[in-house]
Formats: C-alpha cells, sequence, structure tokens
C-alpha cells in the first residue's frame, strides 16, 4: 500500500482516498480530516500499519476518507474492537474516532473500560452536543434544556463532561482541542500520537446544520481559551490578565488582575487538579481550557497481556486447542 514522494516521505495527499467527502457543507468534520491527513506523515509508519476504527454517526464516516486500513464498526463498540486489534497486533498504530452520541451512550461502557485498562490507543471524541446523523435529537453532552425533536420542551438530562469522565477513568492523557484550531490540534494531536498508552482527546466540532454556534464562544473568541501549557502559569484574556487559582476546598476559579495563577502540571500522578479545571465551562466560569489536561505514564493493558500470556507459555507449555475444545463436559448435537 506505502508509497512515497522522492524523499521517501508520506505527504498529507498520500492519505487522503478516492472517495466522496459526504459531509454538510461547512461541517467541522473537514477542517479535523485535513489537520489528521497534514499529520500522519510524522509518524513515520507505513500505512498499512494505521488502522481507524469508528463506530456509527457523522464522525464514523472518518475510514472511509483516510488512506490507511479502518473499520467502520458497531454502534458504541469501536472501543471494544479496536482494544482486540491493538492487543493481538502492537506493531500497528491504533485510532478511535467516534462522537458524543456514540462514544457517551450506547458506546460509554466500553470507553470508560478503554481508558482504565490503558489500552494503547488514540481516541478522538468529535463532540458537537447533538446527533446529527439522525437530524437533530439531543446528545449525551447536549446542554440542559436543549430544545430539539426529542425533547420539545427542553432536556432534563445533565450533560456529561468528556474531559471530566475520562479523568474519572484514569485516562493517562486526556486533552481537549477545537477543530478549526489547526494548530492547536495538531500539536494535542502530536502529544497523543507520542503517548504511550489511551490517549483521549475531545475535539469541539461545530453541526452547522443541527447544532450551529454551540462553541463560538471558544471558537470565534479566543480570549475565552484558557491554554493549558504543562509547567506554565495559567492566564489567559486578550492581554493574559485573567488567571486560574485554586481554592481551598481543592476547585479552581478565575480571578482578575493581581494575584499567583497556578502552574499547570499535567504529570501530576492524582488527577485531582486536573479534574478541577475540567469543570471550568462557558456555563461555569464563560471560559474554557483547551489543552493536554493530564499526560502521566502508567502500565498499558497490551504490554501486560503480551507479559502474562509470555509467562503462562513458559511455565504450561504452548497448550492445544483441539484438547481445549473437548475438555471438560462435552455433547454432540444431532
Amino acid at each position: 500500500m506505502t508509497q512515497a514522494n522522492g524523499n521517501g516521505k508520506l505527504t498529507a495527499k498520500e492519505f487522503k482516498t478516492d472517495q466522496e467527502v459526504r459531509w454538510c457543507p461547512g461541517c467541522g468534520d473537514y477542517a479535523i480530516l485535513a489537520a489528521l491527513q497534514s499529520f500522519m506523515p510524522e509518524l513515520g509508519v507505513p500505512r498499512e500499519n494505521i488502522v481507524f476504527v469508528s463506530g456509527i454517526g457523522c464522525a464514523a464516516r472518518f475510514p472511509y476518507y483516510m488512506e490507511t486500513y479502518g473499520m467502520h464498526s458497531i454502534h458504541g463498540r469501536a472501543p471494544a474492537i479496536a482494544t482486540g486489534l491493538s492487543v493481538s497486533r502492537p506493531d500497528l498504530s491504533v485510532w478511535v474516532v467516534t462522537g458524543d452520541g456514540d462514544a457517551l451512550s450506547i458506546g460509554g461502557n466500553h470507553l470508560i473500560h478503554a481508558l482504565r485498562r490503558n489500552v494503547n490507543l488514540k481516541i478522538l471524541l468529535f463532540n458537537n452536543q447533538i446527533y446529527g446523523l439522525t437530524k437533530g435529537q439531543y446528545s449525551p453532552t447536549s446542554p440542559l434544556g436543549t430544545v430539539t425533536k426529542s425533547t420539545p420542551l427542553g432536556s432534563l438530562d445533565r450533560p456529561f463532561n468528556p474531559i471530566s469522565l475520562a479523568l474519572g477513568a484514569e485516562a493517562t492523557f486526556v486533552a481537549r482541542s477545537i477543530d478549526t484550531d489547526r494548530a492547536h490540534l495538531t500539536e494535542v494531536l502530536r502529544a497523543a500520537a507520542g503517548h504511550r498508552g489511551a490517549a483521549f482527546v475531545e475535539i469541539f466540532q461545530n453541526c452547522n446544520i443541527f447544532n450551529d454556534g454551540a462553541f463560538d464562544f471558544v471558537r470565534d473568541d479566543k480570549t475565552n481559551r484558557i491554554y493549558l501549557e504543562h509547567d506554565q502559569p495559567i492566564r489567559f484574556g486578550e492581554n493574559g490578565e485573567k488567571g486560574v487559582r485554586q481554592l481551598r476546598d481543592g476547585s479552581v476559579a478565575l480571578f482578575e488582575g493581581e494575584g499567583e495563577p497556578i502552574v499547570h502540571n499535567a504529570k501530576l500522578e492524582q488527577p485531582s487538579l486536573a479534574f478541577a479545571l475540567s469543570r471550568l465551562t462557558q456555563d461555569t466560569s464563560g471560559a474554557t481550557p483547551i489543552g493536554i489536561f493530564r499526560q502521566v505514564d502508567a502500565p498499558v493493558y497490551d504490554d501486560l497481556m503480551s507479559d502474562q500470556l509470555a509467562r503462562s507459555i513458559e511455565q504450561r507449555g504452548e497448550g492445544d486447542l483441539e484438547a481445549l475444545l473437548r475438555s471438560g463436559e462435552t455433547w454432540v448435537v444431532n
């Protein structure tokens, strides 16, 4: 599959397929696709060693548009399928592309277990706060009171905060970016790709048909973005006039003017500070953090399983599949 230019390196063009990209004109998915296709050559990984697994939804069409291997799988089950692929083929770079409905509703169970196990996956969650493929029902991230076809009187469900959820599952890499901020998104993708273990990236993605402008407060107004940079004081605003400080109860709050902001540390073993930062939202503070919330090293599920199997073979031998199938109580069905 792999071809390259005269320098022996792949280019963004070589990660584009001949498939017609079939998202609504103006959809934020186009920007994410372009960013990922441009970034992929940096990996230095042959295209046949890269796999994109998706579930169901608008974002799930992603594998069709990446000139790699891919699987458009079952609703919500992409992390489970990707887990099997990752642990059985450690030579592959495995990416999961999902949406807020696919990952956090029917797929919520699979997502949190892939994260807690620290499977070597890169999980990209496109969050548009709506079900776009099925024409605009509310999703697990839709704000309280959202009026849709399925909630004509307003949603009564408190929404998930995907970053808080991932941190609660003790994911070892948790980050957020924005579809239209290509430079920042590429930087986050680069860090996620270099992380050994489960890397979770939430991407604010605009659905201009069914939920247009959901993230305009942070997409269009950069002064509302709280950039998280490891080992740097957390300040933001047009001239850095605002900051984030930690309160005595462990939560964080914004302040303006003089004061000592906290220094961001994405490598803290405990996720408490990262979780506190994840609670800063448009509703709670009028600003939103983007960047890497947490990035720590921990045993990787793939390695643990490989080591366990190696020890078992060393102690018990290779085993006999036929003997296993015919062991214990068996019966013949006529």
